[in-house]
């Protein structure tokens, strides 16, 4: 039925190098508060803030791989923050980390009113965003999506 979405249970993402990428994500599993219920050979999984994070293995042929962003598949993702200072929190966090690129730090962006965004890359090259939209954003009536000319492929 309509408006049965309740948002997004977990995105598991799958590094090519598991014990760096694993490294990295225990202390942004850590650092978002989020309860670490499975950390394995195969396996880093936190969950709170009504979702989950996961880290896995690849398969056997793709280990040591990095993340292409312009391959089907995922394109990146976005975790939403309760506030603007919570975004600053995160990059602050983040920006002296060497195993990490951040890609911009935290900045408004078209996409929707108020839309405030740091975006990186973790230590696979997986882009992450992390976001703040005041309100009702796009649900507002009336309200389009901005930048939309991003996704022209240019």
């Amino acid at each position: 039925m309509a408006g049965d979405l309740n948002g997004v249970a977990h995105v598991i993402l799958t590094a090519g190098d598991f014990a760096r990428s694993t490294a990295f994500w225990r202390d942004v599993i850590a650092y978002l508060g989020l309860k670490k219920v499975l950390d394995s050979d195969y396996m880093l999984y936190g969950v709170g803030g009504r979702t989950a994070i996961g880290i896995r293995t690849p398969s056997p042929e793709n280990a040591g791989r990095r993340f292409d962003q312009g391959a089907p598949g995922l394109h990146h993702a976005c975790f939403r923050m309760r506030d603007r200072a919570a975004v600053d929190r995160v990059h602050d966090f983040l920006k002296a980390r060497t195993d990490i690129h951040i890609v911009h730090g935290p900045q408004e962006e078209p996409w929707a009113p108020g839309y405030y965004s740091i975006l990186f890359e973790d230590p696979d090259g997986i882009r992450i965003e992390f976001n703040h939209v005041p309100g009702a954003g796009l649900l507002v009536d009336g309200e389009e999506i901005g930048g939309a000319d991003a996704f022209d492929g240019s």
